[in-house]
């Protein structure tokens, strides 16, 4: 079979992929009911991605189907006590592995009070989705905090005007001139005054606990530089939506795991260079001196530069040069609006691996000191990058506390964007680093 003819396949076959309902459970709660996802409808009988909470914290995910004619609450009550009934025996009765080590999954989101934290989201022309985001934002559960809108590049005042009828002095408005998302964010890190601070998109819909659960780490840990948290699909209702997640989506796992560069795990050999597994910018946090000091994220990366991306991965990585932990944390949790069409996932492909060489490209031009590690790391590398963009089949484990979810062949056509992407990012970084406004000083 050709490859146009094999693409056309899988193209039948995506399309073919039916919609997934979202749906929560606190087994903990005075009423353990299971409750839609945001925005979406009650459950009924079908395919039903379920989020399964102890306490209010998550603990675990998978996919099940409610037979037609059966009660949706008994059939998802049963499924979510098997999952979480797991999750406890895989962590110890509470106790996470982190980086072959045993902590106390209670103590790593700290004992005190949260810092100050500032949320920045940056956004350009989605005034309906940033409303979302915000009214998300303003529900938060932490004492003391403000949020940064940062407006990139902004065509039309859409973002200013509902800011400023709707939100007036509880969110602040910045204009950001100059496209592109590392820009924006270092904008919004320049104007925050937080102790903290916090970065999400202008598509999610954040957790009431999110930011507590984001920040409180700083606290506990004066050496952590950055946090991490859980994204979770708020809808996966086109073939594009199911199948990013049935591949693992953006989540990392159920695991408390804080990466120390003095301490490197024992399972990483690629450590800090596969930055990828740490976390993603829809949710991430970092002190903000720290984050001040390595310079903020460079301007010739991320989504609306040449380079497509890696902004995200960038911060991590200098972070974690300079010395400072980062912690993942599932507590903290956003809902995400994946991209919808098969376009959209050809785009995300494409992106995707070009903001990682792109990245890595930016790492080793601004801190030349990690060439003979990167070096080092490099044949493994390399085998790494074959494996990740390789065609994945349905089979393989999921994330500790996961059910597997894989229930969609990954396609052929966006395993080669990935890698048109990944050869390309170089290129796309040194082209924006001579844009106007995004060169390194």
């Amino acid at each position: 079979m050709s490859r146009r003819a094999r693409t056309q396949e899988e193209i039948r076959r995506f399309l073919a992929i039916g919609a997934v309902q979202v749906a929560e459970i606190d087994l903990d709660g005075d009423e353990a009911a299971p409750r839609p996802g945001p925005g979406s409808p009650p459950v009924t009988h079908g395919e039903v991605f379920l989020l399964v909470r102890r306490a209010g914290r998550p603990v675990g995910t998978l996919l099940t189907r409610v037979p037609e004619g059966t009660d949706p609450r008994t059939v998802l009550t049963e499924a979510a006590a098997a999952v979480a009934g797991g999750a406890v025996k895989a962590t110890d009765g509470g106790k996470a592995t982190d980086g072959g080590k045993a902590t106390d999954g209670g103590k790593a989101t700290g004992g005190g009070e949260p810092p100050y934290a500032s949320v920045v989201v940056a956004t350009r022309e989605r005034a309906g989705q940033l409303a979302r985001a915000l009214d998300s934002l303003l529900a938060q559960e932490h004492p003391r905090f403000e949020i940064v809108v940062v407006d990139n590049a902004p065509v039309t005042g859409e973002t200013r005007e509902l800011v400023e009828r709707k939100y007036g002095e509880r969110v602040r408005y910045v204009c950001e001139p100059v496209p592109g998302l590392a820009v924006a964010h270092n904008r919004g890190l320049a104007a925050v005054r937080g102790e903290v601070i916090a970065f999400t998109d202008d598509d999610v819909v954040a957790d009431p606990r999110w930011l507590t659960e984001l920040t409180a780490p700083f606290a506990a840990d004066p050496r952590l530089g950055c946090a991490t948290g859980l994204i979770l699909p708020s809808r996966l209702r086109t073939p594009a939506q199911v199948l990013l997640e049935s591949h693992g989506g953006f989540a990392k796992g159920f695991t408390p795991t804080t990466y120390d560069p003095g301490d490197p795990p024992r399972d990483e050999p690629l450590f800090p260079f596969t930055a990828g597994r740490f976390g993603s910018g829809a949710n991430m946090a970092f002190r903000t001196e720290v984050l001040r000091s390595v310079g903020g994220f460079d301007p010739a990366t991320g989504a609306g530069t040449p380079a497509r991306g890696g902004d995200d991965l960038y911060g991590f990585v200098r972070v974690l040069a300079q010395g400072h932990r980062l912690h993942y944390t599932p507590y903290a949790l956003v809902w995400h609006h994946h991209r919808e069409t098969w376009a959209d996932l050809e785009t995300q492909a494409y992106g995707y691996g070009a903001g990682l060489t792109a990245y890595l490209t930016a790492l080793l031009v601004n801190r030349p000191a990690l060439l003979p590690a990167f070096l080092a790391r490099l044949p493994r590398g390399l085998a790494h990058a074959r494996a990740l963009t390789e065609a994945r089949d349905t089979d393989g484990g999921g994330a500790p506390g996961a059910h597997d979810t894989r229930t969609h062949p990954w396609p052929r056509r966006l395993s080669r964007l990935q890698r048109r992407g990944m050869l390309y990012g170089p290129l796309g970084y040194l082209r924006a680093r001579r844009a106007p406004g995004r060169g390194r000083g």
